[in-house]
């Protein structure tokens, strides 16, 4: 793998304790089953108004551990000008995400797409903040992302 070149996904949402740590997760799991230089990419999460150091949030915590996958050990951050440098994508849940990273940070033509970006015609390409909602909504959230990962990943395939 060129380390020359950046080799890390980063999954973002508002404060990093719902959305993005689950997409986080379920990106690399997907990637780590994936051929190199695809298995070999690091995938974080950060928050465009992350503080540092939360835990993710309950909901994120239990929709997770019904997928197999163990998000107990998050702990949030705030994106950050090194992080974009080092991450061959920034991948955000709503255009305001994108909106917000392109306004603050320097990045690099197409390095910022939404989660959602490439599942397809006429679907929806936003994923809405669960925080606050029911354990049905993390569920959609969970599901959307999902439905998502084979077309990000197809997308990473091609560009990483």
């Amino acid at each position: 793998m060129d380390h020359s070149k950046p080799h890390k996904i980063t999954v973002i949402c508002t404060a990093n304790i719902c959305r993005s740590p689950i997409g986080e997760r379920l990106l690399a799991q997907a990637l780590q089953k994936e051929k190199e230089p695809l298995c070999q990419l690091t995938v974080v999460s950060a928050g465009v108004a992350a503080s540092p150091g939360y835990p993710a949030s309950n909901f994120s915590v239990d929709v997770l551990d019904n997928e197999g996958i163990d998000l107990s050990g998050h702990r949030s951050q705030p994106l950050t000008q090194t992080l974009v440098d080092e991450s061959l994508f920034i991948v955000g849940m709503t255009d305001s995400h994108s909106d917000i990273i392109e306004a603050i940070f320097k990045t690099r033509k197409g390095q910022v797409r939404l989660f959602r970006e490439f599942v397809g015609e006429g679907k929806k390409t936003e994923i809405p903040d669960p925080f606050g909602g029911s354990l049905v909504l993390y569920n959609e959230t969970l599901e959307s992302m999902k439905e998502a990962i084979p077309s990000l990943v197809d997308f990473i395939r091609k560009h990483a």
